[in-house]
């Protein structure tokens, strides 16, 4: 087995899956050092749902199970406060946290393989209309997707998982579930 990575972690109280964006806003100095480093040496962060404590102040504990993020765009609201678009890529477990003197929390984590190119099953059939009516109601960058993806099992999981309206614990359960067929179960 290979040596764990080292990743920061940004606490939320929601839950980033793999393929979705995230708009964050980034504040606390911790927060901010943690942006630059990521920056500088090329690497994404780790966003994990928050099981205790807050978004903001002391640190938060966060779950042991998150998702890669990505920065994909950068800039400041009116407020003067640095935004980020961020998508999410790679699943991890945490094997164990520790607090830097800054606040930051950061984990020791193993990369899961990333889903396989299985084919949505007939059982599921419904799932992908329900995941097409939802994109041409609501629109926006999956309207343009290509409609191959609507016969692949982890993408209709995923995209139902982020646009259905569940809770931050029905979603961090779908994003510790291994196979996107029992994620469409």
């Amino acid at each position: 087995m290979l040596p764990p990575d080292s990743l920061p972690l940004f606490p939320l109280h929601s839950v980033l899956l793999p393929g979705a964006a995230l708009g964050l806003r980034v504040f606390e100095q911790r927060s901010l050092d943690m942006v630059r480093d990521c920056g500088r040496n090329g690497h994404g962060f780790g966003v994990c749902l928050i099981l205790e404590g807050r978004e903001v102040g002391e640190p938060a504990t966060p779950a042991a199970f998150g998702t890669e993020a990505l920065i994909e765009d950068f800039g400041t609201s009116d407020d003067g406060l640095l935004t980020l678009q961020v998508r999410g890529a790679r699943r991890f477990p945490v094997r164990r946290t520790r607090v830097r003197d800054n606040g930051l929390v950061t984990g020791e984590v193993d990369w899961l393989p990333p889903d396989p190119d299985d084919e949505l099953r007939a059982e599921h059939g419904l799932l992908s209309t329900v995941l097409e009516r939802v994109i041409d109601h609501v629109g926006g960058e999956y309207a343009k997707a290509p409609a191959a993806r609507l016969d692949d099992a982890a993408w209709v999981g995923w995209r139902l998982a982020e646009l259905l309206p569940l809770e931050a614990a029905q979603r961090q359960s779908l994003l510790q579930e291994d196979d996107p067929h029992a994620r469409l179960d």
